[in-house]
């Protein structure tokens, strides 16, 4: 069993009392917001050690370019002020900061209080970014005989109706915030933890809280049953290959989505095998199955009024006598052949299984995969924002948007067919899983070769984002997807927290956006 560390992270909907001299606090926002948090309300966590003179001074100090800090007494109590400009492409809650003022700012050790200044509009980006900041895999020796370190957030709504956050609203920000920190504990574990069998575990774990049993296909019976990209990544491993499916099933659902995620436990590049300075690190290439897992989860408990499935592609792409070789070709789920060129372009061929079953098996009307597909991922589109391909220009808009509102940034890649998918052609096969050409649009290409394998007169909408690069932050894993998918879709929940920063019905254009989508696929 994983050590985990002893932190409680818990959202809450009053205004505590506590002296710093006993529980640390952190006050933060941007500086507009700041200023409008009355003294009376700041009192109760900073008294009797911090007077209202030395507060109102401390905040007069405060100059943020971006961010800004200030003492009200020792480490135990402080001011911070995040940015306030964001370019168009960026989230104005700059929750980015958060995360790094959070673990600055705090002593670690006891019990904290983080006390958020902001507008509505921004508590659900903030609390992900908070929530960023707590990971929960350790191995450090004595982690798991600390003391318990709770850490308590509350929010000061500066919108003018001046309301505070509803219970329901809280409990939103409570288990969206520990579906982020599993997410991220399952990346951040290492493959001899974090196998196969295990990820299987973790699925399991997941439906038996939700009274969900999953649908578990593993080893051999990928092979018997066709899927034949997921047997043959994951056939050399110690651990068996799996496919597993979480489904939630609604009596009055209207459509099917399916979210599909990339599940390599560990990537050596198989015989095409990595280099000694990029193979550490590879334990992440799961990042995209675990935050499907985290944001379903977390969907479910939100009241999810759609049918919604969660597959999970799983293999480990190990070097052995029973590895893929370059030149071997396999029969994909789709039934179209594969010609290996590249045993280290493994993870698309696992997820082409995967969409394929959402589109054939599950009749899925929405089609969203979620993998660390390519490292020419963050030479596109960045270390903050994933990249975006898909076949409707509403769900592209739409998805931008809610990188915006939630904090997990997402930007387009070109969707072009007729001038990419080309690169993927073969003599003896359907098509190679890696291109001819390198330099032309690598992860656009990439991404293609997942959507060939539903086809590209697929009538439903088939939206992909690879995460590579902000699945982690230095050597630690975000939980990247989970919030993105809420987001995404929380119009489909009861939440009224996911509903109000959902892209569709903020204004009248996100309105329109909805009317100009087909009439069976429609912006939830």
């Amino acid at each position: 069993m994983a050590s985990v560390k002893s932190e409680m992270l818990q959202f809450s909907a009053t205004n505590t009392t506590s002296d710093p001299a006993d529980r640390s606090v952190l006050i933060v926002g941007q500086l507009p917001n700041l200023t409008k948090v009355p003294y009376d309300t700041a009192k109760t966590k900073l008294q009797p050690r911090v007077n209202e003179e030395s507060y109102r001074m401390a905040l007069g100090c405060l100059s943020p370019s971006p961010t800004d800090t200030v003492s009200l007494w020792f480490n135990n109590a402080t001011l911070a002020a995040l940015p306030v400009k964001a370019s168009r492409h960026n989230t104005p809650s700059r929750s980015h900061i958060l995360t790094k003022l959070v673990r600055s700012c705090l002593t670690g050790s006891g019990n904290e209080c983080i006390v958020v200044a902001c507008e509505h509009a921004h508590v659900f980006a903030l609390g992900c970014a908070i929530a960023r900041a707590f990971p929960l895999y350790s191995r450090k020796a004595g982690s798991h005989k600390q003391v318990q370190r709770v850490i308590t957030v509350e929010f000061v709504i500066t919108d003018e109706d001046n309301s505070s956050l509803t219970d329901e609203e809280v409990g939103t920000l409570n288990f969206t915030a520990q579906s982020i920190r599993e997410s991220a504990r399952i990346v951040d574990m290492p493959c001899s933890e974090m196998n196969t069998m295990h990820f299987v575990q973790e699925v399991q774990r997941v439906g038996q809280g939700l009274g969900i049993t999953p649908l578990v296909i593993q080893g051999e019976e990928l092979q018997r049953k066709g899927f034949g990209g997921i047997y043959g990544v994951g056939k050399a491993a110690a651990n068996p290959p799996a496919f597993a499916v979480l489904s939630h099933t609604p009596p009055n659902a209207t459509q099917t989505i399916a979210w599909v995620g990339k599940g390599i436990v560990y990537d050596t590049g198989g015989l095409s095998i990595k280099g000694k300075t990029a193979m550490p690190g590879m334990k992440r290439d799961c990042g995209g199955a675990a935050a499907i897992l985290g944001a379903f989860e977390a969907a479910v408990k939100a009241g999810f009024e759609e049918n919604l499935h969660a597959l999970f592609c799983l293999a480990e792409n190990a070097v052995g006598p029973d590895a893929t070789r370059p030149d071997d070709v396999h029969i994909m789920y789709s039934g179209r052949s594969v010609e290996i060129n590249n045993t280290d372009a493994e993870g698309r061929l696992v997820l082409a299984d995967g969409v394929s079953y959402a589109a054939r098996d599950l009749k899925a009307d929405i089609i969203v995969d979620m993998a660390t597909l390519t490292g020419a991922q963050g030479i596109s589109t960045g270390k903050y924002h994933a990249g975006l391909l898909t076949n409707n220009e509403d769900w592209e808009m739409a998805s931008m948007k809610a990188g915006r509102n939630t904090g997990d940034l997402v930007f387009p890649l070109v969707y072009s067919p007729e001038l990419h998918f080309s690169e993927f052609g073969s003599a003896v096969a359907d098509m190679k899983n890696s291109v001819a050409d390198r330099g032309n649009a690598q992860s656009s290409c990439a991404g293609l070769f997942i959507g060939s394998h539903i086809g590209f007169d697929f009538g439903g909408v088939w939206i992909h984002f690879d995460i590579a690069s902000p699945s982690y932050s230095g050597e630690r894993a975000t939980g990247f997807g989970v919030g993105l998918l809420l987001g995404l879709f929380g119009r489909a929940t009861q939440s009224k927290l996911l509903q109000s920063i959902s892209p569709c019905g903020l204004n009248q254009d996100d309105e329109m956006m909805v009317e100009s989508a087909t009439k069976k696929i429609r912006l939830i």
